[in-house]
């Protein structure tokens, strides 16, 4: 099963200096169709002015993970940490019992990341935060495997039974991903735009995959990232 979502169609945010798609309901934008999917609670798709960002706040039982698309992020948080990524890069936290951090753009130019949560499998974790700076090329033209449950062997592991993997696939290319029995995936057209199983995708889409098969064709150059769990 597939289902098509148009960015347009999406819960939006402007503050300014931050302007926010949103994937799931969040903020002031609320849908009760369109919470969570599965365990996946928030994708933010989120645009930061250079020298501007979240001050400290606190987090608590959430697997939170940021993916750069463009610019620089950088994270503090009360365990002592301050460290800065860049394109294709992640920065990982499993908050657990309570931590406070933030993300701030200290770059000169407007910084695009992917905001995403996953539930975790329980409450109650030690706080813990780590980042990982991925080469490029290691998703060219193929899915790179960031992260994986603990059981998992991806080289950043979280508290749930889910994976995330980034494609950029050159335009012309072709590939394919098999969301298994008892499965579901969640699939964002970072940028570019391609066509899935003849469901059309441009930038900032999002489809919806349920024990599916997909072939993606790149009509332009195309930078995906895909989260995959349990079914629901």
């Amino acid at each position: 099963m597939l289902k098509k979502l148009d960015h347009k169609n999406m819960g939006t945010g402007n503050h300014g200096w931050l302007k926010s798609i949103f994937h799931f309901s969040f903020a002031d934008y609320y849908n009760p169709e369109n919470i969570h999917f599965g365990k996946l609670r928030v994708i933010n798709d989120d645009l930061v002015e250079a020298g501007k960002g979240f001050g400290l706040h606190p987090h608590k039982d959430m697997e939170i993970i940021s993916y750069v698309v463009d610019g620089k992020l950088t994270h503090g948080d009360s365990m002592g940490n301050n460290n800065t990524v860049s394109r294709g890069h992640v920065q990982y936290m499993s908050a657990g019992t309570g931590v406070y951090h933030s993300e701030y753009n200290y770059g000169d130019s407007t910084l695009r990341f992917l905001q995403i949560w996953i539930m975790p499998d329980r409450s109650g974790y030690t706080p813990n935060y780590g980042d990982y700076r991925f080469d490029w090329n290691e998703r060219s033209n193929q899915w790179l495997h960031m992260v994986s449950s603990k059981a998992g062997d991806a080289p950043i592991k979280i508290n749930q039974d889910a994976n995330i993997y980034s494609l950029a696939l050159d335009a012309g290319h072709e590939i394919s991903f098999a969301v298994r029995e008892d499965r579901q995936a969640y699939l964002v057209q970072i940028e570019g735009s391609s066509t899935i199983n003849q469901v059309e995708l441009a930038m900032r889409d999002s489809l919806e995959i349920v024990e599916e098969e997909i072939v993606i064709n790149a009509h332009k150059t195309s930078h995906f990232l895909m989260v995959e769990l349990k079914k629901a």
